[in-house]
């Protein structure tokens, strides 16, 4: 193991880039200022002083029918991501949710001969489907960082170290937000309805979802004289939301910078959005909203009989009950949405009963040392590096 703090970070994807630049800053600002950073992010953890192996992009696929096309290309940055890490030989690893990537790098390490601490961040959903890989996980990693409060008992049995640090979604700036100054930023005027619509952060989402919440919006517009819709979306699928918006009857507005993400939520009034850690994003910061989901017809033969789950978004799951309306493969339908959604636009008692599901739900996350939950991960990760 190397003398001087070293880390080796691997993210796949834009809510794993994120933590990492968290956990990075953490790290940092809890005695490792001398630390070096190496692996695989995006623009977040290249803020840090990241610089990544190769485009983080590159991983940002999901889905069976989606991965085989470039799987040729994601097993040579699987070899690649091995012999870099060998190479560099860092105290620890630190691999950041993207699981099926993330597990054949540790186990393509443990083949190679790696020695050093391996640490695994957002525990992988053993309580969804396939719960099998909470044994697999606990042969590779030394630790994990669950984000759940009920996830490390499915970890911590099969002899792993395992940490609730709370979920990461609890510090991304939405408590530090200005409606007001971001109409006036943006230019919507103040007698607007807001409809949030959020595309999704992956290419094969927006070819696939995309088309059904731009149809949803168009039934808005057409019902809803005085909307506006604002979608946030990210630089490397910005042109395919920016397509999908043309020609709705309203006024639009595009936020692509991550930074800005929490204040435009803060304008919206009601949100349809694709599943995934958006979901939670917006119930944090209060908006309501409702989820879409739509697999390729493969993934959804070959997975849906492994899911258990009773529900895709998070505070559903938390709650044990459909709090937030979800509409999944054949129920992913424009009036739909449209409906769901719209009611959040008319109905101020349903307005007030999702947020105050949204605030029961929030308590459930906060993690279990005090701190933030970079900082809480960053303790741990700390102390099983010493």
């Amino acid at each position: 193991m190397s003398c001087d703090p070293s880390y080796y970070l691997i993210a796949g994807e834009a809510s794993g880039d994120m933590l990492g630049a968290r956990l990075m800053q953490a790290l940092q600002q809890s005695g490792g200022q001398r630390a070096g950073f190496y692996g695989v992010g995006g623009s977040a953890m290249k803020g840090h002083g990241l610089k990544s192996l190769f485009p983080m992009e590159d991983l940002s696929v999901m889905g069976v029918a989606e991965v085989l096309p470039r799987l040729p290309l994601i097993l040579s940055r699987i070899r690649q991501t091995v012999d870099d890490v060998i190479k560099k030989n860092p105290g620890l690893v630190i691999t950041i949710d993207s699981p099926d990537f993330s597990f054949r790098v540790a186990k393509g390490l443990r083949e190679a001969g790696y020695k050093g601490k391996m640490v695994h961040y957002v525990a992988p959903t053993v309580w969804a489907w396939r719960a099998e890989r909470a044994k697999k996980v606990a042969a590779l990693y030394d630790g994990i960082l669950c984000l759940l409060p009920f996830e490390p008992g499915y970890f911590t049995r099969e002899g792993m170290r395992a940490e609730f640090v709370g979920h990461s979604v609890l510090e991304a700036g939405w408590d530090h937000t200005d409606p007001s100054g971001v109409r006036l930023h943006y230019g919507i005027p103040a007698n607007k309805k807001v409809l949030g619509l959020l595309f999704g952060s992956r290419v094969g989402e927006l070819n696939r979802i995309g088309p059904v919440i731009r149809e949803a919006a168009l039934i808005l517009a057409r019902e809803i004289p005085d909307l506006h819709i604002v979608s946030v979306t990210l630089a490397h699928v910005e042109k395919l939301a920016r397509n999908l918006l043309q020609e709705i009857p309203c006024g639009v507005t595009v936020v692509n910078d991550p930074l800005h993400k929490f204040h435009a939520f803060s304008a919206m009034d009601s949100a349809i959005a694709t599943s995934g850690t958006v979901g939670l994003e917006l119930a944090v910061a209060g908006v309501p909203h409702v989820i879409a989901y739509r697999m390729n017809p493969l993934t959804h033969a070959l997975v849906r009989p492994k899911i258990t789950a009773k529900y895709a978004h998070l505070v559903n799951i938390l709650l044990n009950y459909p709090l937030v309306p979800e509409f999944i493969q054949k129920d992913c339908r424009p009036e739909n949405l449209a409906k769901a959604a719209g009611l959040y636009l008319r109905d101020y008692n349903a307005v007030t009963y999702q947020k105050e599901g949204f605030r029961s739900a929030m308590h459930l996350i906060q993690g279990n040392h005090g701190g933030t939950p970079s900082q809480q991960a960053a303790a741990f990760i700390q102390s099983l590096a010493a």
